[in-house]
């Protein structure tokens, strides 16, 4: 694994502290708040930590309560609330100062068989030939605010390739449709849990893009207030986070100051593994005299 990875993976596998609680370290990606991929990913650790090994998670339904702090850990305690003969179900509160940030339920199941149907992954031009974000952004550092360009500006345990990039910081009304390939920035250990976390950190990336979009808006713009409110996570099927998948964002709706989006994510060879829905606050702020 590169160092940053090997971080990323320290950082979503918690300390214990006490029965069904936990505690992780936080990280400062250059945004005014705690990355929202955080706390998913690390309460999604808290919660298979409490549960049997044959049991898979399948869903995570979590809510943002409050902006978290990068500089603070956060506790996680978790509730196990139903473990029944096929499902557990697991409720996961993080605390920072006291006071929770976010909240999620989490249901885990034992495999089984069923009917299989899934849609088609767009054709795409694959992620070899494709820039990184990370190069994109540096063709418009000089946009990029001082104190947060060396966050941006730096290598990343997630790989993204973006498909169909715009201009952040001019943006033009264009499809709510966004589209990149993402993978881990290494190897990782044969650990499905350990991939699912990975996948949640990832999973709130660019989602709220799509929403703006069709606005010509752009989260970077200093008059944008831009915020995830809720997050909903599907997983479909086992994952390998040290190879490449298509995240394919679409917004179908916004109003109200909020922005709707939903997302496949589909690994090399097609298969559906997971599938996303978010809505989040996109609101403008009225300009100051």
């Amino acid at each position: 694994m590169s160092q940053v990875l090997d971080e990323l993976v320290a950082l979503l596998s918690l300390e214990t502290i006490e029965e069904n609680l936990f505690r992780g370290v936080s990280q400062d990606l250059g945004f005014p708040q705690l990355f929202g991929g955080q706390v998913l990913g690390q309460a999604l650790s808290a919660a298979c930590q409490t549960v049997i090994a044959d049991r898979h998670v399948h869903s995570q339904h979590g809510y943002f309560l409050r902006a978290g702090d990068a500089s603070l850990p956060v506790v996680y305690q978790v509730e196990r609330v139903r473990d029944g003969g096929s499902f557990s179900t697991r409720r996961v509160t993080a605390i920072q100062k006291g006071q929770p940030i976010f909240f999620c339920s989490a249901s885990f199941q034992a495999d089984e068989p069923g009917f299989e149907h899934q849609p088609t992954m767009p054709d795409v031009e694959g992620p070899e030939s494709l820039p990184s974000e990370v190069e994109l952004f540096s063709r418009h550092a000089e946009r990029i605010p001082h104190p947060m360009r060396e966050k941006i500006l730096c290598a990343k345990p997630i790989q993204i390739r973006p498909v169909n990039p715009g201009d952040p910081f001019r943006p033009q009304p264009s499809a709510p449709l966004n589209m990149y390939w993402f993978k881990a920035d290494g190897s990782l250990p044969a650990n499905p849990a350990l991939h699912k976390y990975l996948l949640a950190y990832a999973s709130d990336f660019g989602l709220l893009t799509a929403s703006l979009r069709p606005h010509g808006a752009s989260f970077w713009q200093p008059d944008m207030q831009v915020a995830s409110l809720d997050h909903a996570l599907w997983f479909h099927r086992d994952l390998q986070m040290d190879d490449w998948h298509l995240y394919v964002q679409e917004s179908p709706w916004s109003g109200g100051a909020r922005g709707f989006s939903r997302g496949s994510i589909f690994n090399r060879a097609g298969k559906l593994v997971a599938s996303v829905a978010q809505e989040g606050l996109i609101r403008r702020r009225e300009s100051r005299a």
